[in-house]
């Protein structure tokens, strides 16, 4: 048996050896997590936190659900791996499980290890399928950390990479609290949208393969999609020849309260992709997209794939989480958590003037923190004290926008009166930068 270290022995050796390199610079000061069930995590030091970022957002199922663990077991008994080349019984029931839970002709997936994987496929699925090589993006997407999807994650973490290849545009992002578009008007008339297609016919060479969106941006700052942009945005990748790639890895699965987050705008993409709890907390993403879009393709000899995909030990986690989600109905359960959340971020907000603004929906919600209301200020160093009292004081949260954005991601097993010490917790931090309410 391992010897017990403990949290200092932990961290030095960590300073010593792991790889530092992490969104979140302040992990080598620890917490050091050594246990999790459902929304509760617990460190080396034996002390719970309330998970409300579900893990890297992938554990929304709850940490160790024991279907998920059964799954593991299960492929643990019989196949762990498989040549990624070969069918494995696993991927086939795997891709006709989600060929169910998909809109209707979306048909085809393949199955890889991460977000950034799933997206890289969908891009280069997009630049087969059309001939074309340019892709744009929302200036706050996230869409992963290898090159290429880096090259179109314009909400930070480029510095120090030098050039990426041509052919990657930012587009304007409807961040309606701050949207110098809309200023004099309550409702989007896309002109942000407009001018981007503007700009982005202006400069590119008229490739555009894709334009890949998140359907709310998370990492960005948590910022919801005005009514009908969606459905805007594909009309004009239509205008242009291009396909709509729309990254479901921390919306889909029945996070905001329906399967896909698409779907909430009546609009169904040419690709789309999922990762982060696909598998209960077990690396695996997917690409999905159409029978004609996937024949095609095949047939240039595209080939896709890593060492890893299509493993039958994910893939049977994947199975169970899709299983789970029908089964216990999370659908509804994200609607329910949600509701319940909101009215504790609209008391927290009567409360505290510092919160301009609540976005979001089911399992994803945010909050933006300002100096003022009116002019809007944000308020960073405070939104850092706040978030580091919360983790001090036993709710994990995420803090974005270097600090002005809090990020909120319960598991789909949270209960109220966890959702009630959390905006205790939250009221008490609020308190404690900014005196009494």
């Amino acid at each position: 048996m391992t010897q017990k270290l403990t949290e200092s022995e932990l961290l030095e050796i960590a300073r010593k050896y792991s790889f530092r390199s992490r969104i979140d610079s302040n992990a080598v000061a620890g917490p050091i997590m050594v246990w999790g069930r459902g929304s509760v995590v617990r460190d080396v030091n034996g002390k719970e936190y309330l998970d409300f970022n579900s893990g890297q957002m992938c554990g929304a199922l709850g940490h160790n659900h024991p279907r998920i663990v059964q799954a593991l077991q299960e492929s643990c008994d019989t196949l762990i791996h498989s040549h990624m080349s070969m069918f494995n019984d696993r991927e086939i029931i795997l891709a006709s499980r989600m060929a169910e839970i998909s809109p209707p002709g979306m048909n085809r997936s393949m199955f890889l290890t991460s977000g950034s994987d799933s997206n890289e496929a969908a891009m280069a699925i997009a630049k087969r399928y059309t001939g074309g090589y340019e892709v744009a993006s929302p200036a706050v997407s996230f869409h992963g950390m290898n090159d290429s999807t880096r090259a179109v994650t314009f909400s930070g973490w480029h510095e120090g990479y030098g050039p990426y290849a041509p052919g990657n545009y930012p587009i304007f992002a409807p961040y309606k609290y701050r949207c110098s578009f809309c200023r004099e008007r309550s409702d989007c008339d896309f002109s942000c949208l407009n001018s981007s297609f503007e700009l982005l016919d202006a400069q590119a060479a008229g490739q555009l393969a894709a334009v890949i969106t998140e359907p709310l941006f998370s990492a960005g700052g948590v910022i919801d999609l005005p009514e009908g942009w969606l459905r805007e945005l594909k009309k004009k990748c239509e205008q242009r020849g291009a396909l709509l790639i729309v990254d479901e890895a921390q919306t889909g699965l029945a996070k905001l309260g329906t399967m896909w987050a698409f779907e909430q705008e009546g609009v169904v993409p040419d690709i789309f992709t999922v990762s982060k709890h696909f598998g209960g907390g077990i690396a695996i993403s997917a690409a999905v997209t159409t029978d004609e879009i996937e024949e095609r393709v095949a047939e240039t000899g595209l080939v896709v794939g890593h060492s890893h995909s299509n493993d039958p030990l994910p893939c049977n986690a994947a199975i169970a989480s899709i299983d789970i989600i029908l089964e216990e109905v999370l659908v509804d359960m994200a609607k329910n958590i949600g509701a319940y959340w909101r009215a504790h971020l609209e008391e927290l907000a009567r409360r505290h003037v510092m919160i301009g603004d609540i976005r979001g929906k089911g399992l994803l919600q945010g909050i933006e923190l300002v100096e003022d209301r009116v002019t809007k200020e944000p308020a960073y160093r405070a939104g850092q004290e706040i978030g580091r009292i919360c983790l001090d004081n036993g709710l994990i949260l995420s803090v974005r926008r270097r600090g002005s954005v809090f990020r909120f991601v319960p598991p789909f097993t949270t209960t109220e009166d966890q959702m009630d010490l959390a905006a205790e917790i939250l009221d008490h931090a609020f308190c404690q930068v900014t005196g009494p309410a």
